[in-house]
């Protein structure tokens, strides 16, 4: 199955940019127990060098060091029937999912990861997010036995209202990936901002060889 062309990516892009409007789906519950919300300082680092490209397979594996994070198989997303991303359930929580109306992770464009902070039942896989900072690595393990690994080069958070969705899923000429997740401290039982980490593709192997 071919998962990846130009157009393909303009298209996913024109659909985000209608479907999430000002922001991106609440993607977490909290309770009055929850721990206090994530919070990160809006950071920039210089882009590192290009890397080329990889064909289409999807992620299977996620792990970022640095977040405490190993996580697989990696959900599919799309979209909800009101047109707004899926994220993945409560009873998912300790899984990241992969936007995949986009590219894979490390083919040229800009893959979506996304995963929970927490949710009514408790802390969740990317609860120790505010621990990342840029310069930290996240590596995904595709399909074809490939991996692609990418260096965080900016961190943000932002309220939902003010979502910025054509800098996270704007196409890109060069690969890159978005993790995004919620982030602020309660307000009315909900996380009031998206955190969005920005990463280019900084190192590659090679697909595992079919026998």
């Amino acid at each position: 199955m071919s998962l990846s062309s130009r157009p393909r990516r303009a298209a996913a892009a024109a659909l985000l940019a209608v479907a999430l409007g000002g922001g991106l789906l609440a993607c977490g519950n909290g309770s009055h127990t929850a721990k206090a919300g994530a919070h990160v300082s809006a950071t920039t680092a210089p882009r590192p060098a290009a890397v080329p490209g990889l064909a289409a397979s999807k992620p299977v594996r996620v792990t970022i060091p640095a977040a405490s994070v190993d996580a697989g198989p990696i959900l599919d997303l799309g979209l909800a029937d009101d047109g707004t991303v899926e994220v993945p359930s409560v009873e998912q929580a300790d899984r990241i999912g992969w936007y995949d109306k986009g590219v894979t992770p490390g083919e040229t464009g800009p893959a979506v990861l996304i995963g929970h902070y927490d949710t009514a039942e408790g802390p969740a896989v990317l609860k120790d997010i505010a621990k990342v900072r840029t310069g930290d690595r996240i590596t995904v393990t595709r399909a074809d036995g490939s991996t692609a690994t990418f260096t965080v080069r900016e961190l943000q958070q932002v309220d939902k209202k003010n979502f910025p969705t054509q800098k996270v899923y704007g196409n890109t000429d060069r690969p890159e990936l978005r993790l995004i997740t919620c982030g602020g401290d309660l307000r009315d039982g909900h996380r009031p901002d998206n955190i969005v980490l920005y990463a280019d593709l900084t190192s590659t192997t090679a697909a595992t060889p079919r026998a």
